[in-house]
C-alpha cells in the first residue's frame, strides 16, 4: 500500500463528506493504493455516524473510535500504529489541511529520501494577535532549541516514512513535538514543504490559548527525555554535586570566620540558612538521580536500540 493518510477528529461532521470525497479524488487521479484512518477522538456530535456512512460507501476509509476525548496525541498514536501504508500522511479534518499536497508530500519521502516532511502554512488566515504571532514565538524557540530548521512545527498536515510513524510514541500532547520526537529516535532527514492555509468552513478551533503554554511545556519534557532519559544521573548528579558544593563552601567559610572571629556565631548570620538549604537541596538532586537510574535501569526497554537490516548484509 502506497499511502496512509490520518486524520484525527473531534466534532467534525460537517466537514467529513467534503475531506473524504476530496481525498478519495486526489488518490484516484493520482493511481495510489491506500487507506483514510479517521480517529474520531471521543466526538460529541454525529461525527461517528458520518464516519459509517462514508465507510460504507468507500471502503478504503477506516474507522477508530475512543470513547471519550483523549486529545491529538492520542489519536494520532493509535493510527500510527494501525497504518499499513508505505507513506503516512496527516492531516486535520477542518478542510484547512488540502488533499492536494499529498502528491507532493508523498514524492519528498519516496523519492527525495526525507524521514519525515512537515508542512509549513507561510500564509495563514487565522487571527494574527491570537494564533499568528504566539505560533512565531513558539517555533522560534522551539527550532532554537533543537536544532530543527522547520517554520511551523504544530502543522497537522506531514509525512512520514512508516518507519519513523511507528518508532515513535507520542503521549499527552506531544503531537506538536513529533519532528523532536523523530529525531531523537535518529531520524535528522526532516524536511520542510510550504502548504496552502485554507480559512475554517465549518465549526470552530478545538484549541484555546492554553496550547502554547502546554507547548513549551511539552517541549522542555521532550528535550530533557531525549537528552536525559537514559542517564538521569547525569543532570540531577551534576546539579546536586554543584549545590552542594556552594553550600559546603559556604560553610567552610563561616568555620573558618567562627575560628578567626569567636565572638560571632554561625547561626546568627543569613548565609548560615543558604549554605543549609544548599547542601540539603544538593543532597535530594543527587538521590533523585539515583532513584532515577535505578528507575531507568529496570525499565524493559533500558536496552531499545533501533536497528536497521539491509538485505544482503
Amino acid at each position: 500500500m502506497n499511502i496512509s493518510i490520518v486524520v484525527p477528529l473531534f466534532n467534525e461532521e460537517e466537514s467529513l463528506p467534503e475531506l473524504c470525497a476530496w481525498i478519495e479524488r486526489v488518490m484516484r487521479d493520482h493511481g495510489y493504493t491506500y487507506e483514510v484512518i479517521l480517529v474520531d477522538d471521543g466526538s460529541t456530535d454525529g461525527s461517528w455516524e458520518v464516519i459509517e456512512r462514508l465507510h460504507q460507501q468507500n471502503g478504503h476509509l477506516k474507522g477508530i473510535k475512543f470513547q471519550r476525548n483523549y486529545g491529538k496525541s492520542a489519536a494520532l498514536n493509535e493510527a500510527f500504529r494501525a497504518a499499513q501504508g508505505e507513506v503516512i500522511i496527516t492531516m486535520d479534518a477542518d478542510l484547512q489541511d488540502s488533499p492536494d499536497e499529498v502528491p507532493e508530500l508523498y514524492r519528498m519521502i519516496v523519492e527525495d529520501g526525507y524521514d519525515m516532511v512537515s508542512g509549513w502554512k507561510k500564509k495563514r488566515y487565522d487571527n494574527a494577535f491570537t494564533k499568528n504571532l504566539p505560533s512565531k514565538l513558539f517555533n522560534g524557540v522551539t527550532r532554537w532549541m533543537t536544532g530543527i530548521p522547520l517554520h511551523d512545527f504544530n502543522c497537522g498536515l506531514k509525512s512520514y516514512r512508516k518507519k519513523v510513524a511507528k518508532s515513535i510514541e507520542i503521549y499527552g500532547e506531544m503531537h506538536r513535538q513529533i519532528p523532536v520526537l523523530a529525531k531523537w529516535a535518529g531520524f535528522r532527514k526532516i524536511g520542510e514543504k510550504v502548504v496552502v492555509h485554507q480559512a475554517r468552513k465549518y465549526g470552530v478551533s478545538k484549541f484555546g490559548w492554553e496550547r502554547f503554554i502546554n507547548g513549551f511545556l511539552d517541549l522542555a519534557s521532550v528535550m530533557f527525555v531525549g537528552r536525559f532519559g537514559k542517564r538521569p544521573m547525569h543532570f540531577f548528579g551534576l546539579w546536586g554535586s554543584v549545590i552542594s558544593f556552594i553550600g559546603f563552601c559556604i560553610w567552610t567559610y563561616l568555620g573558618v570566620a567562627k575560628i578567626a572571629f569567636a565572638r560571632y556565631r554561625m547561626t546568627d548570620r543569613p548565609i548560615f540558612y543558604i549554605g543549609l538549604i544548599s547542601i540539603v537541596v544538593g543532597v535530594q538532586l543527587f538521590l533523585s538521580g539515583f532513584l532515577g537510574e535505578l528507575i531507568s535501569r529496570n525499565a524493559a526497554d533500558r536496552n531499545f536500540y533501533l536497528i536497521e537490516k539491509k538485505e544482503g548484509l
